[in-house]
């Protein structure tokens, strides 16, 4: 069995109130798991230059930190609206195509929010159809599947966790039941 060492952190945490004290704590979960936390924005040195260059400096330092570590725990808590951050997404799937073992949580407010479709029909206003296929307000088919995220997300996570919190930007109960199933992984 191989010891996983390194462990990569997807999500938009680094945007969140408390950041810093956020990453904090995680970094000292996953160094009491004996890993090491890496995340986007690690050992990037950006440069003075705002916009392209510097994305391009993100992008790519990203790109090295997925390519090193051994797993990914992906926050799939939803963010700025029903759906988890885009370029956690792109990890996740970044990872999946390395061949990385990708575990995920989602923090919701009300359990009433851990389904998908349930999301978006309370963000944007999702209805059924005369057919029952429900649809948002532009029309467009709204996945009903009674998953937590899309089917391509939740399919790739070896293990998702749905986390009930009063606290979903700063609960790390999901990190922590991933951290407990990724203690004998063998991949």
């Amino acid at each position: 069995m191989r010891r996983l060492k390194t462990l990569y952190l997807a999500g938009p945490d680094r945007s969140y109130p408390d950041a810093e004290a956020l990453i904090g704590r995680k970094r000292a979960l996953c160094t009491a798991a004996e890993l090491t936390a890496r995340l986007a924005g690690d050992e990037v040195s950006l440069s003075t230059t705002a916009g392209e260059l510097q994305a391009r400096e993100i992008y790519a330092g990203t790109l090295a930190n997925l390519r090193a570590c051994d797993a990914v725990v992906a926050n799939l808590t939803p963010w700025r609206g029903p759906a988890c951050d885009p370029a956690t997404a792109f990890e996740v799937g970044f990872a999946s195509a390395l061949g990385k073992p990708v575990l995920a949580y989602l923090n919701v407010e009300d359990e009433d929010d851990a389904d998908y479709r349930s999301r978006v029909e309370g963000w944007l206003g999702a209805m059924p159809d005369e057919a029952g296929v429900w649809r948002d307000p532009d029309g467009c088919a709204v996945d009903d599947l009674d998953l937590p995220d899309s089917p391509l997300l939740w399919a790739e996570a070896r293990r998702l966790f749905v986390i009930v919190t009063p606290d979903p930007l700063g609960d790390v109960t999901g990190l922590e039941l991933c951290l407990e199933a990724l203690k004998d992984w063998d991949d």
